[in-house]
C-alpha cells in the first residue's frame, strides 16, 4: 500500500486489486487502443501503471488531491505523462483536448453524477468512457424507460452515448472498503451530433419531469408553463420514467414550435 492516505472528504477509495484494474483498462483499450486518454482521479496510479504500458499517444491525469499529485510526480518522473493538479469539474476540455480522447477513472462516489454532467458539455471530445462508480449510480445511468432506476442521467447520457454495465466490483478490493458495491460501466458515443430539438429546453424538460417523478408530466411540468396547445398530448398523461429519449425530444419540439408561433 502506498503512503498516500485516502481522504474521506474527497470520497477516495483506492482500488488495490490488480485483476480488476486489468479488466477496466482492457475495456477501454478495446475501444481506443492507442489514442489519447484522460484519467480522472488516478489516486496512486493502479490504472495509470497499465495505461503507461499501453503507450497511448497522450496520457493526461487529473487529480485534485495534492498528496496524490506529489506521489504521482515521483512515481512517473520522466514518462511524458501530463499530470494536472486540479478539479476535473472546473476544467475547460475545449482547451485541454486537441483531439477525441477516451476517458477512464475510478470516480469518487460523492461527485460521480457531476462528473457526467461535465462530460456531457464536452461530449464531442470524449468518444468513449470506462469508469467505476457506485453500483446504484451505474444502474441508473444504464437503465432504460420503464425502470424505477431510469432518471435524468439515463436520458441525457442515453441521448448521446450507448451505455452498458460491464461488471460489478465488491467492496473488499478497495482501501478503505466502501459500504456499497461498485460497478464498471462503458459509454460509447453514438452518431447523434446534435438533437433534433432545442437542447437546453430538452434538458430543462427532462430535469423538471424527473424532479416529481411520481406525478404525470402534465403536473410535473407545470413550473415550465408548457404551451396550452400541448394540453391533450398523450405523453403528458405519462410519468417521466415511461418516456424514451425520442419521446422527450418530440415533446421538446412541440413545445418550442407552439412557443415560437
Amino acid at each position: 500500500m502506498s503512503s498516500v492516505k485516502p481522504k474521506k472528504h474527497l470520497g477516495q477509495h483506492f482500488l488495490k486489486d490488480q485483476s480488476t484494474a486489468f479488466q477496466i483498462v482492457d475495456a477501454l483499450q478495446a475501444e481506443e487502443p492507442t489514442g489519447p486518454i484522460l484519467e480522472v482521479g488516478p489516486g496512486t496510479g493502479i490504472l495509470t501503471d497499465l495505461l503507461v504500458d499501453k503507450k497511448p499517444e497522450r496520457l493526461i491525469l487529473v487529480e485534485i488531491d495534492s498528496e496524490s499529485v506529489r506521489f504521482l510526480n515521483n512515481k512517473y518522473p520522466e514518462s511524458g505523462i501530463e499530470i494536472i493538479h486540479g478539479d476535473f469539474l472546473k476544467l475547460d476540455l475545449d482547451l485541454l483536448l486537441t483531439k477525441p480522447t477516451a476517458l477512464i477513472g475510478n470516480f469518487p462516489y460523492n461527485i460521480s453524477s457531476q462528473i457526467f454532467f461535465h462530460i456531457l458539455k464536452y461530449r464531442d471530445h470524449i468518444p468513449s468512457i470506462v469508469c467505476m462508480l457506485q453500483r446504484e449510480v451505474a444502474e441508473r445511468i444504464c437503465s432504460n424507460e420503464g425502470s424505477k432506476k431510469y432518471g435524468i442521467l439515463s436520458v441525457l447520457l442515453g441521448a448521446y452515448y450507448e451505455r452498458e454495465i460491464l461488471f460489478k466490483v465488491p467492496p473488499h478490493v478497495f482501501y478503505p472498503p466502501p459500504k456499497v458495491e461498485s460497478a464498471v460501466i462503458r459509454l460509447k458515443r453514438n452518431m447523434v451530433k446534435e438533437l433534433a430539438c432545442d437542447e437546453l429546453l430538452f434538458k430543462k424538460i427532462v430535469k423538471q419531469g424527473f424532479q416529481n417523478r411520481r406525478k404525470t408530466l402534465r403536473n410535473a411540468l407545470k413550473p415550465i408553463n408548457l404551451p396550452p396547445e400541448l394540453a391533450q398530448d398523450p405523453k403528458l398523461s405519462m410519468r417521466a420514467e415511461q418516456l424514451t429519449v425520442e419521446d422527450f425530444i418530440e415533446l421538446t419540439k412541440k413545445a418550442a414550435f407552439h412557443w415560437n408561433k
